[in-house]
Formats: structure tokens, sequence, C-alpha cells
């Protein structure tokens, strides 16, 4: 088994006396890929808040690479090695397909105010280095529209492209994708799941929240299930997909009527398939 790069312990956050996340515990091998599932409102976006910086948990902790970086800044966190892609796209419209890849690495070039201001050598190489990593991502993704376009003029399932290949130009150690494949069609999806593998085999863990259980149960290496903000099931694609819990999440009745439609979920949703499942 790989080295552990994130390990959450006992994280809760509460939202008005609303408790979101209620003791989530799990951990993210080195350039592993796993999913994080569970109906609407199960505390998944919420956890991937605290994970990233955007919420402080109320109790817990989270540990990226041995380092404590529980309720730190999402900069700081960033800057640690975690990259991450919202449910709705977060790019710059009025800015082209290049730079907004490039707006993503920004954090590790070497120069500073002045060198911007007075254009420097330094300057200049720094924004060279960013343009050509900018290209090799995109190549990397498979984006093959006009990279000086203004992204707002690309389709939908080529703006994600480029979500991707930002996230990706900041060099992380783990992606957090949330619902990546949401608005994709079926020709997409496929892409990104060779995409997700591709990403995988660089050597970076993989965790994304994702509705589509086909795309769920093929790329997955693990599966974290959560309802009403805990965790129910942590296991293997085959592991979680039989565990009466997860059954009854996801179909409301732990029965035997409930188990065949489980079946047949799983049965639509096996290799090479992709099953919508309304949570």
């Amino acid at each position: 088994m790989s080295q552990v790069l994130l390990d959450v312990r006992d994280m809760a956050v509460s939202f008005g006396g609303v408790c979101a996340v209620d003791g989530l515990t799990f951990s993210v091998h080195e350039g592993e890929v796993l999913s994080v599932i569970g109906p609407n409102g199960a505390g998944k976006t919420s956890a991937f808040n605290c994970i990233t910086g955007f919420y402080r948990p109320s109790a817990g902790s989270v540990t990226f690479d041995g380092t404590d970086i529980t309720g730190k800044r999402p900069a700081v966190i960033a800057a640690s090695g975690i990259a991450r892609t919202f449910q709705n796209l977060r790019l710059f419209g009025e800015l082209t397909v290049l730079d907004n890849v490039r707006a993503g690495m920004h954090v590790r070039i070497k120069q500073n105010c002045l060198d911007a201001m007075l254009h420097t050598p330094r300057y200049r190489r720094g924004e060279e280095a960013a343009t050509d990593e900018a290209h090799k991502w995109l190549d990397f993704v498979g984006m093959a529209y006009d990279r000086t376009a203004q992204i707002r003029n690309l389709p939908y399932g080529e703006q994600r492209r480029v979500e991707i290949a930002r996230a990706l130009a900041r060099e992380p150690r783990m992606l957090l994708l949330d619902e990546p494949a949401a608005g994709l069609n079926y020709g997409e999806k496929t892409q990104l799941l060779h995409l997700l593998r591709r990403i995988a085999g660089l050597g970076i863990a993989v965790v994304l929240i994702e509705h589509d259980m086909g795309l769920v149960m093929e790329v997955s290496e693990r599966i974290v299930v959560l309802s009403h903000g805990k965790e129910i099931a942590d296991g293997t694609p085959a592991v979680v997909r039989s565990t009466p819990a997860v059954i009854e999440a996801y179909l409301g009745a732990e029965d035997e009527e409930a188990h065949a439609e489980a079946e047949r979920i799983a049965a639509e949703a096996g290799p090479g398939g992709t099953t919508e499942v309304a949570w």
C-alpha cells in the first residue's frame, strides 16, 4: 500500500445548528483514485471545502503529507500541493483559454511586482515558461480548440477540460474534482474516464465527488459514502455497491425490492457503462 497523503480525522462542520459534516474520517493514498458519493445534502462539498480551507471545521483535523492544514487559508493549502475544481465552472470568461490556464500557475512563478511592472528578463522568462506549460497541460487534457479564444465562447465540455488543465498546471500532488461529469454527454464522460486514469498515472491522487455511478464504479479504486454528514461505507466498488447501509441511503428502504433495484443499478453501472442515479 502506498503512503497516506491525506488524512481526515473526526471532521465536523455545522451551519446554523445543522451538522453538514459529522465526524468524518477517511484517508487518501498517493496516486489513488477515490470517489466520495452520497445523496444531495450528504456533506460531500462541505467536506471538500473544509479540506481546501474554504470552511473551517468545528472539530477534527485534516493532515496533508504529514502537515496539519486544518483551518489554514485556501492559498496556503493550494501551495502545499492540493488543487481542486468546483461544481460550477470558476473560469475567467473574458480571458482566453491560454490565460485561464496560465492564471493557475502564477503561484509557482518566481517574480515580483517590480518584475511585472518593468517587464524584466526574469518576468519574460517566467511568462514564456508559463505559456509553454499551459500548452503542455492543454495538450494533456485533449483540448483542441483555439487557445486564443475567450473561454466563454467554448462548448461546456471544453470549458471543463480547461478547468482541469488549470488545476493540473499547479503541479498538485492531489486533485479534488467536484462533479466533473456534470453536464457532459456520453462521449465526453468516456473521455473524462480516460483522462482521470491518465492523471492518476502521473502519480497524482484524485478525489472526486460524482453522481454518475458508471464513472464512479469504473474509475475508483475506493469509494467513501456519506449520508447526513456521516460516513456509512468505505471500500472497493464491489464492497460498497453491496453494503446494506449504502442501498438504504440510495433508495430510502432496506428490503428485498430495494436490494433488487440496487443490483439493477450496479449492473447497469458496470464496466464501460454510465448510469445517472437521482439522489
